[in-house]
């Protein structure tokens, strides 16, 4: 049983502590993700060091037998500390949570000392990477490591349990609380696996063995810890996938105005200060597009400032009348007809008539767009009615036709 689920266990820790990893670089002085990142890191060791192969392989390189489980399960002490500092520091203030941060860490090295001490003073005479906690259950030193190391094991996991359950009736993002709801669920479940190790312990005092619960200690410990470790990752998953649909939908906006800048481009390169870019480069390199797409917003907007004069009242109220008939009205029949306008001002530009008289004002000009959103939601609406003049005019793109910088 622990070959099968070891594995897994061990990718879903290690793909944790690779994914926040990348993050650390630029959010150091973020001690929750610190904590986090290394509560995954320390967590995907124990699991790599328990596979069977892994642990025959370190007993090889130490000659020490069975030296990987108090490696494995000094790691696990140091993910308990790590454990309780994120919920610390997503709790309290800091300098409270660094304080209870810092007692944490100093408790798991005294606990961790400990094992190191009963283990030395054990006498194993084989390796037994499946069955080591039932083996060597009647060992004297055995057993005060188990109560050590189980104990604290247990402890551990009733405290996180309960602060779990406690800070998601009051968590107000619902990816957190079900996150804790999960770590709760998971915490619970291993404890199954510490009872279990206890028991065998008592059981060989005084008559009685569970050594056919050892392959169901396996899972509850390994499905108790996944669960846990998936309700610590899911408000992070969580904020991870918000800001991949932003940089998705920044991408798909700043392509769906392309028709519609290149046009005014081509009309007055004026418009633009610095050539983009290819976005198919931006996507492969994963930049986002959320300040090209602000910088095509403005240069649109620019663009249509110059076409100003050439803006024909008698284009736009035909355009209102055929739009309208359409079933068009408010924001898509003032988009709609500001389109028209803008197909009809780029011919005369390219003719060089402009309006004789007062020209008109675009339909969109009075249109209500107090945010950034909601101009930039606009524009795509322009975007989609818009029909360049000629086909050489969509002839202009993205790619750079002039030397200079980007941004």
């Amino acid at each position: 049983m622990k070959d099968i689920l070891h594995p897994l266990c061990l990718a879903i820790a290690g793909t944790g502590f690779l994914f926040l990893l990348r993050d650390l670089g630029k959010s150091r002085r973020d001690h929750a993700l610190v904590a986090l990142a290394f509560t995954y890191g320390f967590s995907a060791l124990s699991y790599a060091v328990s596979l069977t192969w892994v642990w025959l392989l370190i007993d090889r390189t130490f000659g020490i037998i069975n030296i990987s489980v108090p490696l494995a399960q000094s790691c696990v002490i140091l993910v308990f500390a790590l454990q309780a500092s994120v919920l610390a520091y997503w709790s309290k203030p800091p300098a409270e949570a660094a304080r209870r941060t810092r007692h944490l860490l100093i408790g798991a090295a005294v606990v961790i000392a400990g094992m190191a001490i009963l283990f030395a003073l054990l006498t194993p005479a084989t390796t037994r990477p499946s069955d080591f906690a039932t083996y060597y259950a009647h060992d004297p030193f055995y057993q005060a490591y188990v109560l050590l190391y189980f104990g604290t094991y247990t402890v551990a996991e009733i405290y996180l349990a309960r602060s779990c359950w406690k800070y998601a009736k009051s968590a107000t993002n619902r990816s957190i609380a079900i996150g804790l709801r999960l770590i709760t669920v998971g915490a619970l479940i291993t404890l199954g696996y510490s009872s279990i190790r206890i028991s065998a312990v008592i059981g060989a005092e005084v008559g009685f063995s569970v050594e056919h619960l050892n392959a169901f200690a396996w899972a509850c410990g390994d499905i108790g810890a996944t669960l846990t470790q998936i309700g610590y990752f899911l408000p992070t998953l969580s904020r991870r996938t918000a800001s991949f649909r932003e940089w998705t939908a920044a991408h798909i906006r700043y392509h769906r105005l392309r028709h519609l800048w290149a046009a005014l481009d081509q009309a007055d390169p004026g418009i633009t200060l610095r050539r983009p870019a290819p976005q198919r480069a931006d996507v492969l390199r994963g930049r986002s597009a959320r300040f090209p797409l602000l910088r095509r917003r403005t240069e649109i907007r620019q663009g249509q400032k110059l076409l100003r004069r050439y803006l024909d009242p008698a284009t736009r109220l035909q355009s209102e009348s055929r739009r309208g008939s359409e079933g068009l009205t408010d924001a898509r029949l003032a988009a709609a007809v500001t389109a028209d306008q803008i197909r009809d001002a780029l011919i005369r530009h390219r003719a060089n008539s402009p309006v004789v008289g007062i020209p008109a004002a675009y339909a969109d000009a009075e249109l209500p767009l107090p945010t950034t959103e909601d101009e930039l939601r606009h524009l795509q609406r322009v975007a989609t009615f818009f029909t360049p003049p000629q086909l050489e005019t969509t002839a202009a793109s993205d790619s750079p036709t002039t030397t200079g910088a980007r941004s």
